[in-house]
């Protein structure tokens, strides 16, 4: 009976969520693409470049916000994917992402969540060992806007384990850069 209410429960939250989105007329608040790379050094360094997309929503209508306060209470959800090149790991995340304005057109950004990845678990000579297929994920950023719809963020995300399953947890650390544009 439990589990019955938990997904009805959920049902309904991801219904209210995605009508949310979709109001407007828009499915996303914001689509950001660009490129990073591996910041790691020795053997647990990837090679090449790694494309990025990543869609945001807004449920929660952080546009609305007045504050640090709101902002802060107001996530939005991103899902988004970071390709391997070079035969690195590819990774497809999603998770809750807080936009923060210092002034108009400065803004920071933090986030939590979690990455599927198709890396090497362990014995990886050329790159991290990353010890299970589901990670955690977080990121860092601070960004730019040039308007009311253009914006680029410099952004840094980890994913590891954090020893929460067996395994080796070298992480995956990147940096890059992405434009972003707000519908």
């Amino acid at each position: 009976m439990r589990r019955f209410w938990s997904i009805v429960i959920a049902g309904s939250v991801s219904s209210a969520a995605v009508q949310d989105c979709l109001a407007g007329d828009r499915l996303f608040d914001e689509l950001r693409f660009g490129a990073s790379a591996s910041v790691q050094s020795g053997n647990s360094r990837e090679s090449g470049a790694f494309p990025e997309l990543t869609a945001f929503f807004d449920p929660l209508g952080l546009d609305e916000a007045v504050g640090w306060q709101q902002q802060l209470a107001r996530p939005r959800i991103g899902l988004g994917t970071s390709v391997g090149t070079s035969g690195e790991a590819t990774q497809v995340f999603g998770g809750l992402s807080w936009q923060f304005s210092i002034t108009e057109r400065i803004f920071t950004e933090a986030g939590f969540g979690v990455t599927w990845h198709d890396g090497k678990l362990e014995h990886n000579a050329d790159g991290p060992e990353l010890g299970c297929r589901f990670l955690l994920r977080e990121h860092v950023g601070a960004g730019y806007r040039f308007n009311a719809h253009w914006s680029a963020i410099a952004q840094v995300a980890h994913s590891s384990h954090a020893n929460l399953c067996d395994g080796p947890n070298d992480g995956a650390t990147r940096a890059g850069i992405q434009l972003g544009y707000k519908f």
